[in-house]
């Protein structure tokens, strides 16, 4: 396991060098969201009963804050590993193609969850808020970041140059994070609109996160776990196929 460690802690040094723009910078802007849609929309948007709008912002955005820093973790890494050259020496290690995936998901899953206490500590500072099934949170912030982690991987594998990344996040991530109920309910769509909303992956996430605030969601929270992680067991293992095979790492 020594090469799995290293390779492990390698990761998680790389982004906590950098902090500064890696965890502050993502927190400093769910900061600003919350402060602009609450200032807009406080008293105009009904969601749950009992509870405000800023309140309800809160989960979505923590929740919009780990899905994105944990895809932007481990696909930053790897395309910049493949573009300076450095990516050999990795794949030379004595490191299974197994550890190879933990160790880029678990390194993104910390830096999510960092970044996601952090929104969650400065939100503390302008509305109150209440943990009805912490467990439930938890458990949707951690299969929700190992997803992200590994469709990161996914994005890194497939790209080449660093514009191809970015289309992949702002093509893809973006919108299915924006359009997955951060910041409105479901039920306030037309019919049409609602029945997209359960074709996407992320609405689940958020959802079953911002159930473990309210102990209210939009959809059972159990159905949303087993969307989730049905979710990560089928591209983690499309991944794990990609990585064995040396899918455009082995040049």
């Amino acid at each position: 396991m020594t090469g799995f460690a290293t390779l492990l802690y390698k990761e998680l040094l790389r982004f906590w060098k950098v902090s500064f723009q890696t965890m502050a910078a993502p927190v400093l802007t769910a900061l600003l969201y919350l402060l602009i849609f609450a200032h807009a929309l406080e008293g105009r948007v009904n969601v749950y009963r009992d509870v405000s709008y800023t309140a309800f912002l809160v989960p979505g955005l923590v929740m919009m804050s780990v899905l994105q820093n944990a895809f932007a973790n481990s696909s930053s890494s790897l395309i910049q590993s493949k573009i300076s050259g450095n990516l050999v020496f990795v794949l030379l290690a004595p490191v299974s193609y197994v550890e190879f995936f933990w160790a880029y998901v678990l390194a993104s899953m910390a830096r999510a969850m960092a970044v996601g206490l952090g929104v969650l500590a400065a939100a503390a500072w302008f509305v109150p808020l209440r943990f009805d099934a912490p467990l439930w949170a938890l458990a949707f912030a951690l299969l929700g970041s190992a997803l992200l982690g590994t469709l990161g991987l996914v994005a890194g594998i497939r790209a080449e140059r660093f514009d191809q990344l970015a289309g992949f996040q702002n093509f893809v991530i973006l919108p299915l994070t924006f359009l997955s109920g951060v910041f409105y309910s479901i039920h306030s769509l037309p019919q049409f609109w609602q029945a997209m909303s359960h074709a996407n992956p992320f609405f689940y996430m958020i959802d079953g996160f911002r159930y473990g605030f309210f102990g209210v969601s939009d959809v059972s929270p159990v159905v949303s776990l087993a969307v989730v992680g049905l979710s990560f067991a089928l591209i983690a293992a499309g991944t794990l196929g990609l990585l064995k095979r040396g899918y455009r790492l082995r040049g």
